[in-house]
């Protein structure tokens, strides 16, 4: 079989069977009497032994050793292919992304591009004082694509750089909500907790229903961030973890904050009156829990919290008593 049907069969064009040559993969049986390359069948199935490992990423060197060489073991070389193999997926996944976060911040021209590529480079910097800068910038310049916002918020850990993040994705309005939502349910504790600090700085209707979802998160901390968060903007689904936070001294403080803006509500004020009044009744809360408990109903108005607290000035738990009375006096002082 003559070169050019040898072409056409394998689909291995002329010149490029004549490079095969020229390196030694490749030697045609014989010659035609007119000084013609002839391939035998044992030259054809050879070239589709080249073509097959040269489609597996091996050099035309490798596919020489691997075809001539009866040393040769494919082990190691196969484990080179699937490493480089992985760094070009790796290499070309990132590349896609930061196009796709280019062409969502629809740049009006080349100076844009040069400025988004810019911001985006600044957030991944080592130097967090180039990712706070970034942060910051990404709002008053060019828009930095929201979902790499939040890919930086996710995993941010300087304190100061995170704060700015969290400012700028409360800034870019919802759409980066889906993607912090995914951020509640990942595996490790530390996203968990950045995407609810995150969404609690977003002020709207869908953060908030983000919120309320989270009070049932299989994660404790990411539960009480969204109570805080809920107590602050009214809601009152976050009473009950806001009081179980007073018992179990988590951030107890700031959950009678919360609770105390809730009761401004009267319609609530009754509501949380109860609530901690129920827990003080419990038998197995110790009694620096029910201190704490009776100090918040300071700040929580109503009948229900003035009657609690006249039964707690009689309370077996001194400690408690002697707080219960403090409060009375200063409810009932003009």
């Amino acid at each position: 079989m003559l070169i050019g049907e040898v072409a056409r069969r394998s689909g291995v064009s002329a010149r490029m069977l004549r490079h095969y040559e020229s390196l030694g993969l490749l030697r045609p049986t014989g010659r035609t009497g007119a000084g013609y390359r002839e391939y035998a069948s044992d030259d054809i199935r050879r070239i589709f032994h080249i073509e097959s490992l040269r489609s597996l990423g091996l050099s035309l060197r490798e596919v020489g050793r691997a075809l001539d060489d009866p040393g040769f073991t494919p082990s190691d070389l196969v484990g080179d292919l699937i490493r480089q193999a992985r760094e070009r997926i790796a290499y070309e996944t990132e590349l896609l992304t930061r196009l796709r976060r280019i062409g969502a911040a629809e740049p009006a021209g080349w100076e844009d591009v040069l400025q988004i590529v810019a911001l985006l480079q600044a957030l991944v910097s080592e130097s967090a004082g180039k990712r706070q800068r970034a942060a910051l910038s990404s709002v008053r310049e060019v828009p930095v694509p929201v979902e790499a916002l939040v890919e930086a918020a996710l995993s941010e850990t300087d304190p100061n750089v995170a704060g700015a993040l969290r400012w700028a994705l409360a800034r870019s309005g919802d759409g980066g909500l889906a993607l912090l939502a995914e951020g509640l349910g990942s595996p490790t504790a530390e996203v968990r907790q950045r995407a609810v600090q995150s969404i609690a700085e977003i002020p709207n209707g869908a953060a908030t229903a983000l919120l309320r979802d989270a009070l049932t998160n299989s994660d404790l901390a990411v539960r009480r961030c969204a109570a805080l968060a809920l107590g602050a903007r009214g809601v009152a689904d976050a009473v009950p973890t806001l009081i179980d936070m007073i018992v179990e001294q988590a951030n107890d403080a700031d959950a009678a904050d919360a609770l105390s803006a809730l009761a401004s509500d009267p319609a609530l004020a009754d509501q949380i009156a109860t609530g901690l009044v129920d827990r003080l009744a419990h038998g197995a809360v110790e009694s620096s829990a029910r201190r704490r408990l009776t100090q918040a109903l300071a700040d929580i108005p109503g009948t229900t919290t003035s009657r609690a607290l006249a039964a707690l000035a009689r309370d077996e738990d001194r400690a408690v008593a002697l707080t219960a009375t403090y409060v009375l006096q200063l409810r009932n002082t003009p």
